[in-house]
């Protein structure tokens, strides 16, 4: 069953949409940008009408257009691609959760800004030994599905690549053990074997994300209709945006609200039924 519009809706396809089969799984669906929910709840009806779902089977519905383009999938890290946050998870090393964990929702939320908000993180850090980037490596837990949905991109020939405005240290390796070949993220400063409490370079923030979604689309030829970009928070927005398909992953309000498809369910393998690979 899909929900629409407060209604719960019975489909398998339509004409303007693509569906892929889940069992015992709701999905919310929201219209394509620039076609109004009425438009995409009667589009629902008429097709449930004409052919009727088998039973037990959910669907997510996406634009169609999608599955006639080359496509590229680039996903953000903290709370998408994996379940935590990094940040957070180093900070309880430091005795700093609480503090950290609290400014991390803030801007997640969009209510202070991203850089400014990292650089107060982790300033919290300093002075952790470097060996605690390895300790956190191996406390990370990639969000279910994420290694289906990994390995059934490659089969298909989807490129995909992860960007955060977490850490590099942990972020890199994290994608290696994935298969996924494209990874951007901040990089912390190392002193003497301690974290000193400041990064290197700019900040990976809501724009440099999506400069890295415009450079993976020109490297791998697609064009920005055929892109998804998934995320939960405010720091995804711009990329969210700029996709031809936006992503809302269990993501805060301020981000559904902007994208094209919102995900309740955390199950990262609804992405790769989103691109037709499975």
């Amino acid at each position: 069953m899909v929900a629409a519009g407060g209604e719960v809706v019975s489909l398998r396809a339509v004409p303007t949409l693509v569906g892929a089969g889940y069992a015992g799984v709701e999905w919310e669906v929201v219209p394509a940008r620039g076609q109004g929910l009425d438009v995409l709840v009667a589009d629902l009806r008429r097709s449930a009408a004409a052919r009727p779902p088998a039973p037990g089977v959910d669907l997510l519905v996406v634009p169609a257009a999608l599955g006639a383009l080359p496509r590229l999938v680039v996903l953000d890290v903290d709370s998408t691609l994996v379940t935590g946050e990094v940040v957070e998870m180093l900070a309880a090393h430091a005795g700093a959760e609480a503090e950290v964990a609290a400014v991390t929702a803030a801007a997640m939320r969009g209510e202070v800004d991203f850089a400014g908000s990292l650089h107060r993180r982790v300033a919290l850090l300093r002075g952790l030994p470097v060996g605690v980037l390895d300790d956190v490596l191996a406390e990370v837990v990639p969000s279910p599905g994420a290694d289906a949905m990994t390995r059934a991109l490659a089969a298909a020939g989807v490129p995909v690549g992860v960007v955060s405005g977490g850490f590099a240290e942990v972020v890199e390796p994290l994608a290696t053990s994935l298969g996924i070949p494209h990874a951007h993220a901040n990089r912390l400063e190392v002193d003497g074997g301690r974290l000193t409490g400041r990064v290197l370079g700019d900040v990976v923030d809501a724009e440099a994300k999506e400069h890295f979604l415009r450079r993976l689309a020109t490297e791998h030829d697609v064009p920005l209709a055929g892109t998804v970009a998934v995320g939960d928070g405010a720091n995804d927005l711009a990329m969210v945006r700029a996709a031809g398909t936006g992503v809302a992953f269990c993501a805060k309000p301020v981000l559904a609200q902007a994208a094209d498809v919102v995900l309740r369910r955390r199950d990262l393998t609804a992405v790769a039924h989103l691109v037709g690979a499975r």
